[in-house]
C-alpha cells in the first residue's frame, strides 16, 4: 500500500532549495557526500519531525510536538544527505544538512512501510530520553501532519542505531512499544534493596 507522504510547508521547502543553491551552505556542510556529489540535488520525501518530550506510563496518551521537517537529499537514485528545517518566530527556515546511519535506516524503514498492507502517513518521532528515532506510521492518512499524538494502533519502526533492548527495523504498535520504552527508563534497583 503506498504511503501518503504529507506535503511540507512551502517555506520549509523553499529554505532547503535555497540552501542547496548556495555554494557556501553546501561547501560548509559537515556532509562529505553532499560536498563531493556531481550533478543536481533534489529534496524529496518530506517528513515531519515530532518529539516525544516525556515517555509516560501506559494508559496516558503520549504528548508530541512538531519540531521540524526533514527532507532526503537525492543525487540521481540515491540519498546522499538529509536537510532539516525548523520553525522560528519568522517561519520555517533551513537548519542544517547531515548524513549518517539514520539516513539509510530511514530509507530502509520507508521501504518496509511501503510493503505493508495498511495505508499510513509517515512521520519521524524522536525520543530524546532514549536517544532514539523512529519512523512513525500514523493510521490517519488525512491528518494534519503538524499535529497529533501517536495512536495506540499506529506503528513505530525504530531506526538504527536503536537503544539496547529495542530491535531496529522491527515494527511495533505504539500500544506495545511504549511500555517497553517506559521500562528502559526505569531506574535499576539498588543492590541489597528488597525487590
Amino acid at each position: 500500500m503506498p504511503l501518503h507522504v504529507p506535503p511540507a510547508p512551502a517555506p520549509a521547502l523553499r529554505s532547503v532549495l535555497a540552501a542547496l543553491g548556495s555554494p557556501t551552505a553546501v561547501r560548509e556542510a559537515r556532509t562529505p557526500a553532499l560536498r563531493s556529489v556531481q550533478g543536481p540535488l533534489s529534496p524529496e520525501l518530506p517528513l515531519p519531525v515530532h518529539v516525544l518530550d516525556q515517555i509516560v506510563p501506559s494508559g496516558h496518551a503520549p504528548y508530541t510536538r512538531l519540531t521540524g521537517w526533514r527532507f532526503l537529499i537525492r543525487s540521481g537514485e540515491r540519498a546522499v544527505a538529509a536537510a532539516e528545517t525548523t520553525l522560528t518566530p519568522d517561519g520555517w527556515t533551513f537548519s542544517h544538512f547531515f548524513e549518517g546511519p539514520y539516513l539509510s535506516s530511514t530509507e530502509r524503514a520507508l521501504r518496509q512501510a511501503e510493503s505493508m498492507r495498511t495505508p499510513f502517513q509517515p512521520r519521524l518521532l524522536s525520543i530524546p530520553e532514549l536517544y532514539m528515532l523512529t519512523l512513525w506510521l500514523h493510521g490517519d492518512t488525512d491528518a494534519d501532519a503538524s499535529a497529533g499524538t501517536p495512536l495506540p494502533t499506529d506503528v513505530l519502526v525504530p531506526l538504527a542505531p536503536a537503544p539496547p533492548g529495542i530491535a531496529a527495523h522491527r515494527p511495533h504498535r505504539v500500544a506495545d512499544l511504549l511500555p517497553v520504552m517506559t521500562l528502559r527508563l526505569a531506574p535499576a534497583p539498588l543492590l541489597g534493596s528488597p525487590a
